[in-house]
C-alpha cells in the first residue's frame, strides 16, 4: 500500500462543504465534496455520545496548539477521498465549525464556533492536519483499518466486522439497526444491552439470525440488495418475547433471547399463569438471580439452579445439626433421616457436621421457605440423591 504524506491540508479546507447528518449520526462530506467522511466500513460517529467530552476535547486540543494525531484517506480515485481513520475527529471539527455544539471558555460559559473572537477562530480553521493519502486495494484497505485504533476507542467486533465486510448488506443493516432515530430502540433497549451508535442491536440481529455464526452469516449475504431475513428473524424473537412476558423487568435486558427462542417459541403458554408466576419470583426473598426468572418460567419451572435459590447460613446449619443429632443419638439412629430407613450400617451413623448437608424438608419450589423450621441435615449421599430426583 503506497502512503503520501500531506501537511498543507487545514481544517479550513476539510470543512469546505462539510455536510452532518442529524438523522443518522455522522458527517457525510467535506473538502468541497472530494471527502466522503463516514465510508460505509466506518463505526457510527461516538464522540457525542459521553456528553461531548471528546468532541469538546478535540476542539480544545487545536485551541492549544496541541496535535491531534495522525488522520488516513483512502484514494478512491483522483478526485475522490474517504476517511480511513480520523472521521471522529474530522466530525467534531466539522460539527463545531458549523455550530453544532459549543465549547467552555475560560470563565466557563458555553462558546459555539460563530460567536468566538477572531483570532480564536483564524487558529482553528488555519490549524494545518497531517493527513496520510494511502492508496491500495480493497483487501488491503480493509486490512489497515482492522489495525486502527484511535484515542483510546477501539473498534467492538461489530464495527470490524462492518469494516470487512462492508457492501450493500452492511449498509442496508446499520440504516435499520443503527439508527439512534428508529422509534423502534426504545423497546429493543428493553431486551438488548448497549447502544446503537456502538452496533449493539445490528449485532444482535446478527447473532440470533446467524445462530451465533455472525462472521460467516456477514460473508454470505455481503452482496444482498435487502434484509428481510434479518429483520424477519429479529422481529420474530423481538414480538415473541414481548408476548410471552407482557410486563417488562429491568433484569430482561441482555439475556439469550435468541436461544431461548430457538428452544421454546413452539411452546405454548398460558400469559396470565406467566405473568403471576413472575411477579410471585420477584416477590420471594430468597431469589438471588432474577435474571433466571424467565428461563426457569419457560423450562417448565424445574430448573431451580437458574434461580441461585438462597441457601441455609451457617448459623442455621450448626443449630439444626446439634438439634437433630441430640434427638438421634438418644433415639440410638442416624442423625440422618433417610439413612434411618436402610438395613445397613449407616443405619445408626452419627455423621459429623462436615459430612452432612442442609436440605429443605419441603421443597422450596413447592413453597417451602429457606428457614431452620424448614431446614433438615442429611448426609452428603442422600443430599445429592435427593437433588438428582
Amino acid at each position: 500500500m503506497k502512503t503520501t504524506l500531506k501537511t498543507e491540508i487545514t481544517v479550513k479546507d476539510i470543512c469546505d462543504g462539510f455536510v452532518y447528518n442529524e438523522l443518522e449520526g455522522k458527517g457525510l462530506f467535506g473538502l468541497s465534496g472530494k471527502l466522503t467522511i463516514q465510508p460505509e466500513y466506518q463505526r457510527n460517529y461516538i464522540y457525542a455520545s459521553d456528553g461531548g467530552k471528546r468532541e469538546m476535547a478535540v476542539i480544545e486540543s487545536i485551541l492549544k496548539g496541541y496535535p491531534i494525531g495522525l488522520i488516513y484517506f483512502n484514494m478512491v480515485s483522483e478526485n475522490n477521498l474517504e476517511v480511513l481513520d480520523g472521521q471522529q475527529r474530522i466530525t467534531s471539527v466539522g460539527r463545531f465549525v458549523t455550530d453544532k455544539f459549543a465549547i467552555k471558555d475560560e470563565n466557563g460559559m458555553e462558546q459555539y464556533f460563530c460567536g468566538m473572537a477572531k483570532d480564536k477562530k483564524v487558529k482553528i480553521l488555519e490549524t494545518k492536519l497531517l493527513i496520510y493519502e494511502c492508496e491500495g486495494t480493497e483487501s488491503q484497505i480493509k486490512e489497515w483499518f482492522k489495525t486502527i485504533n484511535i484515542a483510546g476507542v477501539p473498534l467492538v467486533p461489530q464495527e470490524l466486522l462492518n469494516a470487512i465486510y462492508s457492501g450493500p448488506f452492511v449498509t442496508l443493516g446499520k440504516e435499520e439497526f443503527s439508527n439512534s432515530q428508529n422509534a423502534n430502540i426504545q423497546k429493543w433497549s428493553a431486551y438488548i444491552k448497549g447502544s446503537a451508535n456502538r452496533q449493539a442491536f445490528f449485532e444482535r440481529a446478527l447473532d440470533w439470525a446467524s445462530k451465533g455464526n455472525i462472521d460467516d452469516y456477514m460473508s454470505i449475504h455481503r452482496n444482498d440488495k435487502n434484509i428481510n431475513e434479518l429483520k424477519k428473524y429479529f422481529n420474530s424473537v423481538i414480538n415473541w418475547v414481548s408476548g410471552v412476558f407482557t410486563d417488562v423487568e429491568s433484569e430482561m435486558c441482555g439475556l439469550e433471547w435468541g436461544r431461548l427462542y430457538e428452544q421454546y417459541h413452539k411452546k405454548a403458554y398460558d400469559l396470565a399463569k406467566v405473568s403471576k408466576e413472575v411477579r410471585k419470583f420477584y416477590g420471594d426473598p430468597y431469589i438471588k438471580n432474577r435474571k433466571g426468572i424467565f428461563e426457569y418460567i419457560l423450562g417448565g419451572s424445574i430448573d431451580t439452579k437458574l434461580l441461585e435459590v438462597r441457601i441455609f447460613d451457617e448459623a442455621t446449619k450448626k443449630s439444626v445439626y446439634t438439634t437433630q443429632t441430640a434427638k438421634a443419638e438418644k433415639k440410638g439412629e442416624s442423625n440422618c433421616p433417610h439413612c434411618t430407613i436402610g438395613h445397613d450400617a449407616n443405619k445408626v451413623k452419627i455423621w459429623s457436621f462436615a459430612e452432612m448437608d442442609a436440605d429443605h424438608v419441603a421443597a422450596w419450589s413447592k413453597g417451602g421457605a429457606t428457614s431452620a423450621k424448614n431446614c433438615q441435615m442429611l448426609c452428603k449421599t442422600h443430599n445429592r440423591a435427593k437433588g438428582n430426583r
